[in-house]
This record gives C-alpha cells, structure tokens and sequence, in this order.
C-alpha cells in the first residue's frame, strides 16, 4: 500500500520533483486522452479516427491539492506527450483562470514545444517551450502548452491557489491560433479555421 503524503500548508514542506522519486510516484496524476478533447483539434476526421485506433493519452498532470485560500500558491507538474492529429500537435485543452486577473508561471524541465496565449480581446502570444526556459502567463490571458517535439513536454506550474479554472469558454469558442505542422516539417501559427 503506497504511503500516503501529507503537506503542512502553514509551515511549508520540501517536495522532491525529479522523475523517479518526485510527485509522479506519489501524487495521482489527471489524464486527458484524445476522446476527452472532442471538438479542440481542426481536423475533426484524424481527431475520430485516432480516438477509433486507441484513443491515445493526450496530457497528464499532477497537482497536490492546495487548499484554496488566497494567499497560497498551486502548483504542479504537466506532462503533454508526443504526437499530432493531422498536422496540429498533441496539447493541452488550454484554460483561462475563473479569477481572470491570475498570472502563471511554467518552466520547462524536458522537451520542446510552445506556450500558445491568448486575451479576451484577441492578443494572440506564442511562446517556445525547452528545458531552462520559464514562461510568465499575464493576467486575463488563457493557455495552452503544445509539443511540438519527438519526447514528452515536461513543465512545472505555479499559480495562485484561489484562481479557479475555466475550461468552458476555450471548449466553446477555441483558441483564435492554432500550431500546426508546416509542409517544411516545422511548427508554424496558423489562423484556426473553426474559431467561434
């Protein structure tokens, strides 16, 4: 029977990250596989026969249940896998926060791919994801991590505990951009045909 963790959230705790021994091994993951994504990717005849052929795992990620309070920080790890459906890159559904004004930070550990922003007024920001890199989300901008590489993408999140997440508006409208794979074989921003 696998120990339980417990956190004290008021004096504060050390928490080993690395692959083998960290949260992976600990902590319960959230997985998304390609049939929970219905509708995000453009090409809606690869999305129904890659969910028919296996239904791929699309993203994980593993977070250590914060209490919600203001004042605390969230954080985790996400792990986006290795693939395409058609031409656009396996990603994550992408959210913004319910408490819109909440900044973010990732930083890449492994792999390679982008962090794809956007804001209720349409400022579209495309970021490159490797390891060393940190991206610093701004408030009122919703994201999305894409892999654009042969490895899993592998990134580490902060935010503020409170901040909530809003799935429900990126599954109804989508993301303005999307990242696909050009005829050259290297990523490129494209305009997403299906944006409501």
């Amino acid at each position: 029977m696998a120990e339980k963790t417990t956190y004290d959230w008021n004096r504060g705790f050390t928490l080993d990250f690395s692959l083998l021994n960290g949260l992976s091994q600990k902590g319960a993951s959230t997985k998304r596989k390609l049939s929970q994504m219905k509708g995000m990717y453009a090409d809606s005849a690869a999305f129904d026969q890659a969910v028919a052929e296996g239904d791929p795992l699309v993203y994980e990620f593993y977070e250590l249940g914060v209490p919600e309070h203001p004042g605390d920080l969230a954080f985790g790890t996400s792990i986006t896998y290795s693939g395409k459906v058609g031409n656009e890159y396996y990603m994550t559904k992408g959210h913004f926060h319910t408490i819109l004004e909440t900044a973010e930070v990732y930083y890449t550990l492994s792999g390679e791919g982008f962090m794809l922003t956007e804001n209720p007024e349409g400022d579209v920001i495309l970021q490159p994801l490797y390891p060393g890199i940190a991206v610093y989300i701004p408030k009122r901008y919703a994201h999305r991590s894409i892999n654009s590489g042969k490895t899993p993408l592998i990134t580490f999140f902060a935010f503020r505990a409170d901040a909530g997440h809003d799935y429900g508006t990126i599954e109804t409208k989508g993301y303005r951009k999307l990242v696909v794979e050009g005829l050259d074989g290297k990523p490129r921003m494209i305009d997403n045909p299906r944006w409501a």
